[in-house]
């Protein structure tokens, strides 16, 4: 313990505080030095009596009997004698304080005896204040001596249990014993717990452990509270003559395609854009712009028939011919089959459909949308299907190309759209819908202006009003993602199951999942190596005999190099698909896959978007995807429109923790393990690597005919 003095050179009074502090200090340093010494010789006492009882027997003393009696009288004579020593020291150094301050008095020549009896006076009040303390001290001893008895009473029961470890005990006993008594006196020494008693000790910095509490997004009220259409398509079919609304002709062209009850999502959706234009394209349902419609519904649901019967439906009574619906796509594969859908049950209607891929040369596509006459250019499309890249292009080179009359914005597959970073495709579309037209006459009555705040002046003007339609299976719900595409009150439409339960009333399951598989899917996945993985697609169809499969790779390379390996493996009919081939090839490879003339069609994620290919059984990821919006798409070209089908998921043992908490982030928890033994591999084993030899000599050959 460090004492500090400060020497002060003033009156009297000063340097007796000085004198009285000094003396406390002492006091105080003495009294804690005399308990460690007492703690410690209490301690070795224990450890000699422990050490005499140890060979004797425990409890017993040199003459047989017990000598519990002899421990009780000497721990109870113990603290007498202890009070009398610590009274006996505590007064000495106060006497010798006080002829200390008698001979300073006389030194300064002050009266001694009023000096004398003021220090008698503080003498005592010390005398009392350590003697309460000591008296504290030694009820506080006495406790801890009582403790220590009755720990000892059962450390000797369990040294009759176990006497060949008694001299082990003794050992650690006794470097605790020393340990304690160093660590003791620099406690003591620097006088951090001298004011405190052991019981009143505090931990500073210590605090509870609490979970993390996850934070739940804040989301819009369209987003968190959604129109539920459930999932189950078989159970929940809806006669077509059930739907309100819809036109005897499209009736009968549905009963011609052999359509007689739409799935769910159709008997939602459906009504809700005919509503929304049932006073024609001009307004909405009052007067007011109708409210913008988003659809996330599982892959193979029917989102592409929902929008395009109401789309034609509300078009049936055009006069003049303008483009009044844009539907944007991602792929050219995905706007060919939209459009193909389009002219079915536009046929015999008098509506234009115009296909907008590069398919075609920039010159024929410019002869289907716009034809020049002596008054001025006009439109020959009453309906654009385009991808982004093509569609800016004709917005942008193209005269008498003009949205300025589009009532109807559909965009399919809006996640992929707004990931791509088609954003700026969007703006062009929405700044070229109301741009002003420098033609005058009947269409500058309908010139139409940027939507505002309803004023007296803006109800007015009738103007067309641009309504979004959004459609896609992963449907992000991403607020700040969502605020790009600028949506006007919109209108959400989201999948759930409903259960039955046993007492018939039904629950909603998957209502908090972000995403929703098709009905009949089965998944399964197969943790393997790198190297095991050709042989696994090869065991998969030449021994488990699986038919109509398609296999997707992460890159068009690997689908190319996978392609030739099965090719020279022999026995099984084999196609790639994938945006190296030219769209005449392409389109020959899925016309011979619906045939069935193809049985593995090893493809890219081009075809993993929209794309409809009738009689998938099995999907097989040979690349383990790595977003979950991927591995949905993947999965979602089998079982399509309530038929059964299966996926399988390739997975390397280093990938398979990451794949399964994926899916588990999702909602998806039905997925099941499906280990292949290695024995049964084997014997692919030597056809396989012939096939490798093959493989590379090919590979060689194509890099040479790429150098020349």
């Amino acid at each position: 313990m460090a004492l500090f003095c400060i020497r002060r050179y003033g009156g009297e009074d000063e340097q007796e505080e000085e004198v009285e502090a000094e003396d406390r200090a002492r006091l105080l340093l003495e009294r804690l030095q005399q308990q460690a010494r007492a703690r410690q010789l209490k301690k070795q006492r224990e450890v000699q009596a422990q050490e005499r009882e140890g060979p004797g027997g425990a409890g017993l003393s040199p003459a047989g009997e017990p000598s519990e009696g002899k421990g009780k009288k000497k721990s109870e004579e113990q603290p007498s004698a202890l009070r009398q020593k610590k009274l006996k020291t505590k007064q000495q150094p106060s006497s010798s304080s006080e002829e200390r301050a008698g001979t300073e008095e006389a030194a300064d020549g002050s009266s001694p005896t009023k000096k004398r009896k003021a220090n008698r006076r503080k003498s005592k009040v010390q005398r009392e204040g350590t003697e309460a303390d000591s008296e504290e001290d030694i009820n506080q001893q006495e406790n801890r001596n009582n403790f220590k008895n009755k720990s000892n009473k059962r450390k000797k029961t369990d040294e009759e249990t176990q006497e060949d470890e008694t001299g082990k005990k003794e050992s650690s006993e006794k470097a605790k014993g020393n340990q304690t008594t160093e660590e003791e006196l620099p406690l003591v020494a620097s006088g951090e717990e001298a004011n405190c008693p052991p019981s009143s000790m505090m931990i500073l910095g210590d605090y509870d452990a609490k979970p993390v509490q996850k934070v739940q997004p804040f989301l819009p009220q369209w987003l968190a509270e959604p129109k539920r259409v459930q999932k189950r398509i078989r159970d929940n079919l809806c006669p077509i003559r059930d739907v309100p609304g819809i036109h005897p002709r499209l009736l009968k062209k549905l009963q011609m395609n052999g359509i007689e009850s739409f799935f769910p999502v159709q008997a939602e959706v459906i009504p809700a854009i005919l509503q929304s234009a049932a006073n024609g394209y001009l307004m909405g349902r009052g007067g007011y712009r109708p409210k913008d419609i988003c659809v996330s519904a599982p892959t193979g649901s029917g989102k592409t028939l929902s929008f395009v019967i109401p789309i034609v439906q509300v078009l049936l009574d055009r006069v003049v011919c303008h483009i009044r619906a844009l539907v944007l796509l991602p792929t050219k594969e995905l706007a060919q089959q939209v459009s193909k859908v389009f002219n079915v049950y536009t046929d015999g209607t008098g509506l234009k459909v115009a296909l907008i891929t590069g398919q075609k040369s920039f010159a024929k596509e410019q002869e289907m949308l716009v034809q020049k006459k002596v008054t001025g250019y006009c439109s020959l499309a009453d309906i654009v299907v385009a991808t982004p890249g093509r569609l800016t292009d004709h917005i942008n080179q193209t005269p008498g190309f003009s949205l300025t009359q589009l009532r109807f914005l559909i965009v399919d597959e809006a996640d992929r759209m707004i990931d791509d970073m088609h954003q700026n495709c969007l703006n062009q579309i929405v700044k070229a819908a109301f741009q002003g037209e420098n033609g005058s006459g009947s269409n500058m009555l309908f010139q139409r202006t940027k939507p505002g705040p309803v004023t007296a002046a803006s109800s007015c003007s009738l103007q067309i009003p641009l309504q979004k339609l959004l459609f896609s299976a992963t449907l992000t719900q991403d607020p700040e993602k969502l605020q790009q595409l600028d949506l006007f009150q919109p209108r959400l439409f989201t999948s759930v199951y409903s259960e039955k339960n046993k007492d018939g009333t039904e629950t909603e399951q998957d209502a908090n999942y972000k995403y929703t598989l098709p009905e009949g899917l089965s998944q399964c996945y197969v943790p393997c190596d790198l190297n095991s993985k050709p042989l696994l697609l090869l065991y998969f169809m030449l021994t488990m005999k699986f038919t109509r499969v398609l296999c997707f790779t992460n890159s068009r390379e690997a689908s190319h190099r996978l392609f030739l390996l099965v090719q020279a493996f022999g026995g099984i009919t084999v196609a790639e698909f994938s945006s190296r081939l030219p769209p005449n090839e392409r389109r020959r490879t899925m016309k011979e896959f619906d045939q069935g003339k193809i049985q593995l069609l090893i493809s890219t994620d081009a075809t993993a978007r929209g794309i409809d290919v009738k009689g998938v059984n099995y999907v097989i990821n040979y690349d383990a995807p790595q977003f979950i919006r991927t591995y949905i798409h993947r999965v979602g070209r089998t079982a399509r429109a309530g038929e059964a089908g299966v996926a399988f998921s390739l997975v390397l043992r280093i990938q398979e923790r990451r794949f399964l908490r994926m899916l588990r982030d999702a909602g998806i928890q039905d997925i099941k393990k499906h280990p292949v033994k290695g024995n049964s591999l084997k014997p692919l084993v030597q056809q396989y690597e012939g096939a490798l030899c093959k493989l590379e000599k090919t590979v060689k050959s194509e890099r040479a005919q790429k150098r020349a």
